[in-house]
């Protein structure tokens, strides 16, 4: 089955476009790494969120969308339908117990967002999350959805808990910032059932 089968490259939401990362993307980007450094920095991996010169990026874009027709990894960029602005990103990280792994090795997923700041406190990151929890439970051999994030970063944890997760551990990780000193993070984890009606998957 071709990944995109399976995870559709466009997704909407009453509010939202989520649409698979492109090089295209690189001017409205940018500019938005660049304002929120600030914002950004103490939660998001540099390989993610840093900005970069325009090549870098596009480069960086590249890659996401390579992984994303490979089935690895999912990242959307997260645009708002009435004006077309890009506002942040959602992802969909498949999983199995201990790590991130392709799609087709995946019992579960892992659900991941972050916001421009000027979008911050309008519920664009819980609607978004909630499009991939949808999208998840549709998924075949995929049973569970997980959320993780630094235990200090209470905006991010309010999103799981509308949502119906449950913290089910807090543990010391490395991986969100690239082989600096562990952190703690706290791992939200929601079993899928039917999917709700928030979602649309386009072509």
């Amino acid at each position: 089955m071709q990944p995109l089968r399976v995870v559709p490259a466009v997704l909407e939401t009453p509010r939202l476009r989520l649409r698979a990362w492109r090089p295209l993307d690189v001017p409205a980007l940018l500019p938005i790494l660049e304002a929120n450094r600030s914002h950004l920095g103490p939660w998001i991996p540099p390989r993610v969120a840093a900005p970069a010169p325009l090549a870098e990026l596009a480069a960086r874009l590249s890659a996401f969308a390579r992984d994303f027709e490979a089935a690895r990894a999912f990242r959307f960029a997260m645009r708002r339908r009435d004006d077309d602005v890009l506002i942040g990103e959602a992802d969909l990280f498949p999983r199995d117990a201990e790590r991130r792994v392709p799609l087709a090795a995946a019992d579960r997923v892992e659900l991941g967002y972050w916001l421009d700041s000027i979008a911050v406190g309008q519920g664009f990151a819980t609607e978004a999350t909630k499009a991939l929890l949808d999208l998840a439970a549709t998924m075949p051999g995929i049973v569970l959805a997980e959320i993780r994030c630094e235990t200090a970063n209470a905006p991010s944890a309010a999103i799981p808990r509308r949502l119906g997760f449950t913290l089910s551990a807090e543990i010391m990780d490395d991986a969100v910032h690239d082989g600096h000193p562990p952190v703690p993070l706290q791992v939200w984890t929601r079993r899928l059932g039917a999917p709700g009606c928030g979602m649309l998957a386009t072509p």
